[in-house]
């Protein structure tokens, strides 16, 4: 999965759909232009189911129960594109004992070319819709500009002068980063957040190559023996927001997840400082894509 543009998450902190699983510089060379399509690397077609639950909170977060489940559908390849489908409903309960349902859902489309990005996302609560937002993104010939187009909530125009990676294009490198031995991979992303207005700058450290024979003592989970023998890497990426400047500051929030060299990931934690939760997949469906021609 990708790494997930943000929607305001409910008790503090800010949930990125598109980044969540990828899922996201020191590489030195970003992927811009006709670069996705001429990628050798390619992530599977699939849709995987994920229970939610809550990993710890502090008092300050005033979450007593999590629970929920995330639905992530990803269609599409290089020479075709990709489409992204998230949905993410949460139970919570707060210190007051007030129940509430947070439903979120993230739709993502990134041309075969690697030169155009459209978002669409809305989060509903309690069944009424909170927020919602829509536009997309052009990159310049050059690569190092950004031209952006939002639809909603209000129309308007801007642009960020910066070489900036899509999600599937942040997924693509990551991998290529975990294949080539790479412990540190880092690049500035534009998934949609904070309505479309904002980029995030990560650095995600890549752990050594497992065996190809985790997957198999993993909790059991439907279909995901289709992730038996292939190569898988632990992942720890963070996100930080660059308007804060530069020095030592926090990450935004930071994931860690189990990578797999065809895109799927397992063992999810998003920790967001005042709270964390876990992703546990629960199912797994790989998805027919269509060959690309010679």
């Amino acid at each position: 999965m990708n790494h997930t543009r943000s929607v305001r998450f409910s008790f503090r902190g800010t949930f990125r759909l598109s980044t969540l699983l990828s899922g996201t510089a020191v590489l030195a060379m970003c992927m811009t232009g006709q670069a996705l399509a001429a990628a050798k690397l390619d992530i599977a077609a699939h849709r995987a189911v994920y229970d939610i639950t809550l990993e710890r909170a502090s008092t300050s977060s005033g979450i007593v129960e999590l629970t929920g489940r995330m639905v992530y559908e990803l269609k599409g390849s290089h020479c075709a594109g990709f489409a992204q489908q998230i949905r993410f409903v949460t139970h919570t309960i707060d210190r007051s004992g007030k129940p509430s349902i947070m439903d979120m859902r993230s739709s993502l489309n990134e041309n075969a070319d690697g030169k155009t990005f459209q978002f669409r996302t809305e989060q509903l609560r309690d069944k009424k819709l909170m927020d919602s937002a829509s536009g997309d993104a052009k990159r310049g010939s050059e690569g190092r500009e950004l031209s952006i187009r939002l639809k909603k909530p209000k129309s308007r125009k801007l642009s960020i002068k910066r070489a900036l990676v899509f999600p599937v294009q942040h997924s693509i490198e990551l991998l290529e980063a975990a294949k080539a031995g790479k412990t540190v991979y880092a690049s500035d992303l534009y998934d949609g957040s904070e309505k479309g207005t904002k980029y995030y700058a990560t650095t995600a450290v890549l752990g050594k190559q497992n065996d190809v024979a985790l997957n198999a003592s993993l909790p059991e989970a439907k279909n995901a023996d289709a992730l038996n023998g292939l190569k898988s890497w632990p992942v720890a990426l963070s996100y930080f927001d660059p308007t804060k400047g530069k020095g030592d500051e926090l990450p935004s929030y930071e994931l860690s997840f189990l990578f797999f060299e065809n895109g799927v990931s397992r063992n999810l934690i998003i920790d967001y400082g005042h709270f964390a939760i876990r992703g546990r997949l629960s199912s797994l469906e790989m998805l027919e894509a269509k060959p690309c021609k010679d």
